[in-house]
This record gives structure tokens, sequence and C-alpha cells, in this order.
């Protein structure tokens, strides 16, 4: 097993382990918010990321992180220069309270717009509380977005030069979305991908097997992430992908050829692959010894 996939497989680990489902402390914990690359921002905590793309015309933001984290966000925005008033769009990439939790209070303070795929933008509008989601009855609940615009599969959400495309990637949560855009530095561009969750957390009696629908596209999901213009691969749960990781290196050597791997997209979507298959599995075994 490679160094990169390794990596992958650990942070789903801790995943796994408990981080789905209850909130730990780096998920509040402040984090100093840095440059990624180009007009590319983190403004999110030590353990939930948030991302700030920038332009003259108006910025967009991915993610909320926790509703408790609303003035820390805000406060990490404008600790970059950036106003507040100036985010334009918001973008979330799956409708948990860990990621979608701050965004009502974000939209409200910053005058926003917020935006999703067709089936995040409903779980928003519930606040989180979504029958079709796996993890109906036991997700925490988060103030609910009223007013959420749908952003077609394969669609850009535009503010001024900034181009965000989205890229359907259902199964951990139906609305699942992961998102490309380009950022530059003098004459070098790169192509950024937030890529969304792709593991299979459910409440105890889900079944993945009960709706082929879902398992193909769920399937269709690791396909599209493993395809996706990936120089750059950040995730909602920077220990995911070994983000943080990537930016000490980064700093140190003060290059950004740590954080450039063109392969990264495709070992997350390899490292995630098997583990929904083995999923797949245990519940066809567990439905004949029933």
């Amino acid at each position: 097993m490679n160094r990169i996939i390794r990596t992958l497989w650990i942070g789903a680990g801790l995943i796994l382990g408990g981080l789905a489902h209850a909130q730990t402390a780096s998920w509040s914990q402040p984090q100093q918010p840095f440059r990624i690359y180009g007009n590319s921002w983190y403004v999110g905590t030590q353990g939930l990321s948030a991302i700030l793309i920038t332009s003259p015309q108006g910025h967009v933001l991915i993610d909320g992180t926790l509703p408790g984290n609303v003035a820390q966000i805000e406060a990490n925005i404008r600790a970059l220069g950036f106003r507040l008033r100036d985010v334009k769009l918001i973008l979330n990439s799956h409708a948990h309270f860990d990621h979608a939790g701050a965004i009502a209070g974000l939209a409200h303070d910053s005058g926003a717009t917020v935006a999703a795929s067709a089936a995040g933008a409903k779980e928003l509008r519930s606040g989180g509380n979504d029958p079709d989601d796996p993890q109906y009855g036991m997700a925490t609940p988060y103030p609910v977005v009223a007013s959420v615009e749908v952003v077609a599969d394969g669609a850009a959400a535009r503010v001024g030069s900034i181009a965000v495309t989205a890229h359907y990637t259902p199964g951990h949560t139906p609305g699942g979305t992961s998102w490309t855009w380009r950022s530059c530095e003098k004459e070098r561009c790169l192509a950024l991908a937030y890529v969304d969750s792709l593991t299979a957390l459910s409440r105890d009696d889900f079944r993945y097997t009960d709706d082929p629908a879902r398992v193909a596209g769920f399937r269709r999901s690791f396909a599209t992430v493993a395809a996706l213009p990936c120089d750059i691969l950040i995730t909602p749960h920077p220990e995911a992908s070994g983000f943080m990781q990537k930016i000490a290196a980064r700093d140190r050597e003060h290059s950004p050829a740590a954080l450039i791997d063109t392969n990264a997209c495709r070992a997350y979507a390899a490292a995630a692959e098997p583990r929904f298959e083995a999923r797949l599995a245990k519940e066809r075994q567990d439905a004949r010894g029933q």
C-alpha cells in the first residue's frame, strides 16, 4: 500500500471511529487562516474545512462548519483582509451539521446566496432532517437554510471571474457534491478539488443494498472523483486527505510542490471504494443469516 493511500485509509478510519457522529475538539478549535494557492484560502477550524475563493467582484465560500463556529469563520475571513459582505455565494459539500451547520448564520450575516446540488438543497432546507439521508434519525439538526439555489451536475457556480464546477458525488448523503476550480499564482494555474466524503455511514437499520439505484450512484461517485481535475486535493475533514500535513510540508519547504499531487483524487477514490464494497458484502451476509 503506497503512502498516499495509507494516509487516506488512516484518515477514513478516524472518521469511521466516531468523527461522523460526535463533535470533537478540533472541529471548533481555532485555526489561523492561510493561503492554499493563489486566490484560494483556508478559513475553517483545525478539524473542519471552510474554503474561501476570492475575486475583485466578490468571493465564494465552500462549507461553513459547525453552527457555533459562525463568528470564528467570519473572523478568519476578516483576518485575511476580506470583507464579509463581499462573500456573494456559499456552496456546500454535504448537508450534515459539521459542514452545513453555520451556513444559515453566515448567509444572514454576509447577505450571500446559498447554492447546492438538487438533493443537497432539499437537505439544507430541512436543517439536516432528511428522511433520504442514511443517517436520518441520528444526524444532528442545525439551523434551516430557507433559500437555496440549485447548481446542476457539471454546471459552474460563478462570482465575477470565479467559476466553481459542481460534481455530484452522492453516497455519504444523497446531495453530496464535490467542487473544482482553478487558482493561479503568476503564470501557473492549478486545479483545486474539494472532494466530499466517500464513506458509507448510516444508522444501524439502514441498508444500502435495499436500494440498487443508491448503490449505483455511490459507485459512480468513485469514478467521478477519480476523474476530477485535481492538482490539489482538499476534503471537508482535512485529516481524511492529510491536508494539514501537506500544508506544513509546503510551508517548511517554501514551495507548493508538497501540496501538489495529480494522483490524489484517484488515490482518495481508490481507498474509499473497497470500504464501500465491504459494507455491501456485510449487508448481504447479514441478510443471509437472518
